[in-house]
């Protein structure tokens, strides 16, 4: 789809199973036969897509979030799972085609898919000519975590591997609250689920979009906070939520989720009673 002269394509590694203590399992699609109502919106164990944004701007190629990864690794057992390779494969590109990354945070089913571990036991990172941009806050406050258990609930922090692409000078740490990637696309830090988590906002021609990461996981997300037990600042979150959404509607910017299953982008607008919805993206 378009945003302005931006072409926007969310790519999918699948459905998962969240458990409390933050494992992941692979599930078959197949099995969701229904689509949820809002009340249905679990506190627990979970169903979530995990689907990165794959963005063109002419030799520009810009990927947000990298997923879990799984499938990458030389000798890898999820051979029936989607990871970034295969995704790319379906546009036509490489991972060396990618020449920007954003990593919204850290959490590992956001970021495993930035590296992988060769035949030779050597991590690489899986888009080797692409800078990664992340907030400084954020990898601080990753390396601090390392040992300590887990905070909240939900998906952790894993950074066995991306001491590489640090020690590579493959990480921009950003310490701006609004960092102009390219003309037209911004990373804003917003906290709240994370000390560091940012979004992203993609604008041209009077069309806007965001990709909201983990402050609004998906469209269940929209009209409620469910969030409480799995954001390091509740209050943040919230308020960085209100702020965001509020805009969009002003802008009527499409949105784009991240951990959606039925509905995985959207026009925001407001219904009779106030409430968030969602119109198709034209």
């Amino acid at each position: 789809m378009k945003i302005g002269r931006f072409e926007v394509e969310q790519l999918s590694e699948g459905i998962f199973d969240v458990f409390e203590d933050g494992t992941f399992q692979k599930i078959d699609a197949g099995n969701i036969t229904s689509k949820k109502t809002e009340s249905e919106v679990p506190r627990n164990a979970t169903h979530i897509g995990i689907d990165p944004l794959l963005i063109r701007d002419g030799n520009r190629v810009i990927l947000i979030d990298t997923g879990l990864g799984w499938g990458l690794d030389a000798k890898s057992t999820y051979t029936d799972t989607s990871n970034l390779k295969t995704n790319l494969d379906i546009f036509g590109l490489t991972p060396d085609d990618v020449t920007h990354v954003v990593l919204s945070h850290l959490h590992f089913d956001h970021a495993a898919g930035s590296t992988f571990v060769d035949d030779s036991a050597t991590t690489q990172p899986t888009l080797s000519n692409a800078n990664y941009f992340v907030q400084k806050l954020e990898w601080h406050y990753a390396i601090q975590r390392v040992g300590e258990a887990n905070p909240v609930k939900g998906g952790d922090y894993n950074m066995d591997e991306l001491y590489k692409l640090h020690a590579e000078e493959k990480l921009v740490l950003i310490t701006d609250t609004y960092f102009e990637l390219v003309p037209g696309i911004t990373l804003i830090k917003t906290g709240g689920h994370t000390p560091g988590h940012q979004i992203v906002k993609i604008q041209d021609a009077d069309e806007t979009a965001y990709f909201l990461g983990d402050l609004v996981p998906s469209e269940f997300h929209l009209n409620q906070y469910v969030m409480k037990q799995m954001d390091i600042d509740p209050i943040q979150s919230k308020k960085a939520k209100t702020l965001i959404l509020r805009q969009a509607v002003k802008e009527k910017a499409a949105l784009f989720f991240y951990h959606s299953i039925h509905v995985k982008n959207g026009v925001l607008v407001q219904d009779e009673e106030n409430r968030y919805a969602l119109l198709d993206v034209k």
